[in-house]
């Protein structure tokens, strides 16, 4: 009789301890959520100021007027390797149209992406959110992933993923001021 008070006080302690974690890990998870407001087609494109590899400083509200095509990407990124060379074909159609690039590097150092802007003649503003404050704000996950932002400063379309030349083509046309 004595064993199964032990058993039973046991058992007791151990649901409330994995209730009373997963009321925590609920809580915890609400206030998360609410640090990182998702971002939707529709919303304005919170703005930024980040440095390209000339120590300049670019800030998205410096475009207003422009489309938008900010990427993030990264040096090891393979899809992100496909692509780069395609959207630098692209950028010199349209930077004379009004669209603009911004290549968001997540918190790689300055050697890394130098080496790689110059392998894949990036000549678009390659930026590098050190602190991946910019990456956390428009909740970014896998890369890469673009925003697509038009000349009144609202993200018009998300894409995660590679794509191809004749996507960024269409995408830069979606944004071109008109």
């Amino acid at each position: 009789m004595n064993n199964k008070k032990r058993n039973r006080f046991i058992f007791r302690v151990i649901t409330l301890s994995l209730l009373a974690a997963a009321i925590v890990f609920t809580i915890y998870s609400g206030f998360a959520k609410e640090k990182y407001n998702v971002l939707k087609v529709g919303d304005y494109a919170p703005d930024f100021a980040l440095v390209d590899l000339d120590g300049i400083e670019h800030k998205l509200s410096e475009y207003k007027g422009q489309g938008v095509f900010l990427n993030f990407w990264g040096t090891w990124c393979a899809p992100c390797k496909k692509e780069m060379p395609a959207m630098g074909r692209q950028y010199e159609v349209y930077k004379d149209q009004g669209v603009q690039i911004l290549a968001v590097n997540i918190a790689e150092s300055d050697f890394k992406v130098r080496t790689f802007a110059e392998q894949y003649g990036m000549t678009f503003p390659t930026l590098i959110d050190k602190t991946k404050s910019v990456m956390q704000t428009y909740n970014v996950k896998p890369l890469p992933t673009t925003m697509l932002i038009n000349p009144e400063g609202k993200i018009v379309r998300i894409i995660t993923g590679e794509m191809s030349e004749s996507d960024i083509e269409g995408y830069m046309e979606e944004i071109k001021p008109g």
